[in-house]
């Protein structure tokens, strides 16, 4: 399970991460299940956005875990649920740190530049700390058959992935944009825990590279598909000839921007969960990125529509697909490994674990 998200599963059809030796010609194929239905979420969605709208944005804190605990206890895994116990209060809580810094760097650039900049180095300090304590609230208030996840990530390392890589990806002009992307992703997986069982992962640069230039090919194709069609169809335009090749061209380009968002996040969600392991356990993703793409388009379309009323039919037909495409591959019986891990954690005095009673809503 993840936490950057909203439960969102993120990974290529590369071959999943699977335990070594023996045990491995053994492992039990476990689907993920989403069992919610869209005229279910659609009343608790519309709920939250009249009382968000209400109280100025206050109630939006309890939307929020409303929605979190409607998803997860609707995913189910080898016949049981995840929950959610996060409490609205820690999560309004964070919105109100948040809004107060970006607050205060706006009051900051409107007497000057110097100040502003200042706050900019303010928040790239504060933030990678936030982040940190947001993600092991999230895990630390998911569970699954009531064992609780956890996150152990540090807060040196979170500045690097956090800040250093994003302005290298910056610097670099997005060339290293995947890495960073594959770094941040190894950091949040390997630094996660479901009770005391550690999970793995075995990505590297180069899956990430691969799915990103994929995704950039489906954009250029786009574009050169449709230039191509406005050059056939130049010479019957006469003078506009030039106008319609490079209208064409453009509009290209839209389609494949368009295209590209659920086009990458499938290859992302089977590059990530196709190299995930659990203690023995692994998880294979085979999402089909032409499905993603219609599914995404087809939603698009109801959505504008209806207005924005589809808008969480929408979510509940995307989540239900791309949960049904993650198959849990156990090393053995899940209830027993469940129980095993409950009596480590009892052991180890586990319960009077730190909550860092904040959230950002990542």
């Amino acid at each position: 399970m993840q936490a950057g998200s909203d439960f969102t599963l993120a990974a290529t059809s590369a071959e999943p991460a699977t335990p070594a030796g023996p045990r491995a010609a053994a492992l039990r194929p476990l689907g993920l299940s989403f069992t919610g239905s869209g005229s279910e979420y659609f009343r608790i969605w519309i709920v939250n956005a009249l009382l968000t709208i209400v109280t100025l944005g206050i109630y939006s804190a309890w939307a929020k875990v409303r929605t979190l605990q409607y998803f997860y206890r609707n995913t189910r895994l080898d016949g049981a649920s995840f929950d959610y116990h996060g409490k609205p209060s820690a999560i309004l809580k964070g919105r109100a740190i948040v809004f107060g810094l970006v607050l205060a760097f706006q009051f900051a650039s409107t007497f000057s530049p110097f100040l502003a900049l200042a706050m900019l180095l303010v928040l790239l300090a504060v933030f990678p700390l936030l982040l940190v304590r947001s993600l092991r609230f999230r895990m630390a208030n998911s569970s699954y058959r009531g064992l609780r996840f956890g996150f152990t990530g540090g807060d040196a390392e979170a500045y690097r992935v956090f800040v250093l890589w994003p302005l290298a990806a910056v610097a670099t002009l997005g060339l290293l944009g995947p890495v960073a992307h594959q770094r941040f992703k190894r950091y949040q997986h390997n630094h996660t825990r479901f009770g005391t069982a550690p999970f793995g992962f075995h990505a590297g640069a180069g899956d990430f590279y691969r799915a990103y230039l994929r995704a950039f090919g489906v954009v250029l194709a786009a574009t050169l598909v449709m230039a191509v069609a406005g050059f056939v169809m130049a010479p019957g335009i006469g003078n506009f000839g030039a106008a319609a090749l490079l209208g064409f061209g453009i509009a290209g380009f839209y389609l494949g921007m368009l295209a590209v968002s659920p086009y990458l996040m499938a290859r992302l969600q089977n590059v990530v969960w196709s190299h995930t392991t659990l203690a023995p356990h692994a998880f294979r993703s085979e999402v089909s990125a032409a499905r993603m793409v219609f599914i995404f388009v087809t939603n698009l379309i109801a959505i504008a529509l209806t207005l924005g009323l589809f808008l969480p039919f929408a979510r509940v037909r995307a989540t239900r697909y791309r949960l049904q495409c993650v198959t849990m591959l156990a090393a053995g019986p899940l209830d027993s490994f469940v129980a095993g891990e409950a009596q480590q954690v009892g052991a180890l005095g586990d319960a009077a674990v730190d909550w860092y009673d904040i959230d950002i809503a990542l």
